[in-house]
């Protein structure tokens, strides 16, 4: 992962996070036959998804002037 900085609005930070519970929904509603290696490659996916969870979190959100 880079070390970019990077500031978010508030909206645009709930927009990305909401994105991201769509996903994990996604994953979750895969119709595939369940087996192991499907659900090892779920797993995968969630932690994927946790930690750009975590790392939007971390980001600073930026203050804006009001107008």
């Amino acid at each position: 992962m880079s070390d970019s900085q990077f500031e978010l609005t508030r909206d645009q930070k709930e927009i990305l996070l909401r994105g991201l519970r769509f996903v994990r929904s996604a994953v979750a509603l895969d119709m595939t036959d369940f087996s192991d290696e499907v659900a090892a490659h779920r797993a995968s996916e969630y932690e994927k998804i946790s930690r750009l969870q975590e790392l939007l979190d971390s980001v600073p959100v930026a203050e804006t002037a009001p107008v």
